[in-house]
């Protein structure tokens, strides 16, 4: 299942909604891949396996469920994870990238490829349509955190922000 959606960060004919820098976008989104306790509901655990300047590698816990995946860092532009299959969890990426258009008019591109299930039975359309509407809501989500680590400056100097992504 391939799945895009794009989120608008900026919107700069609405007085009411603080920008956020390409800076502060940037630490936001590398840190939802550093520290995923802060964006993922339902995450036990998890444990940096491996970093580098440009890659983790990690495993995410989930009650008895655990999942690897490999991030790798494109500083200032995108994140790419690639999650590893594990049982009934097929393998999957997912890429983030900062469009920026016009200067300070910033958004982010989810980008999800899920691979199926080898050898599964194929996938109900609508349970397609659900998986599609919950990423998309965790990435808004995402975005609300960000803005509001953002207006605790826990992301850098910015023009601070106020709760909400514009979408």
């Amino acid at each position: 299942m391939k799945f895009t959606h794009l989120v608008q960060i900026n919107d700069l004919l609405n007085p009411l909604i603080d920008l956020l820098t390409r800076e502060q976008l940037w630490s936001g989104l590398k840190l939802r891949a550093e520290d995923p306790s802060q964006f993922v509901i339902g995450l036990d655990s998890f444990e940096l396996i491996s970093r580098s300047e440009t890659e983790l590698v990690r495993e995410l816990h989930f009650g008895h469920l655990t999942i690897r995946d490999h991030v790798t860092f494109t500083p200032m532009r995108h994140v790419r994870y690639e999650v590893e299959a594990a049982g009934e969890v097929p393998a999957a990426t997912l890429i983030t990238t900062i469009e920026e258009p016009e200067p300070e008019q910033l958004f982010v591109r989810f980008e999800y490829d899920t691979k199926a299930v080898e050898g599964g039975p194929p996938v109900d359309p609508y349970y397609q349509q659900f998986v599609k509407d919950a990423y998309k809501e965790a990435d808004i989500d995402a975005i609300r955190t960000i803005r509001r680590l953002a207006e605790e400056g826990q992301l850098g100097a910015g023009s601070g922000s106020v709760p909400g992504p514009t979408v």
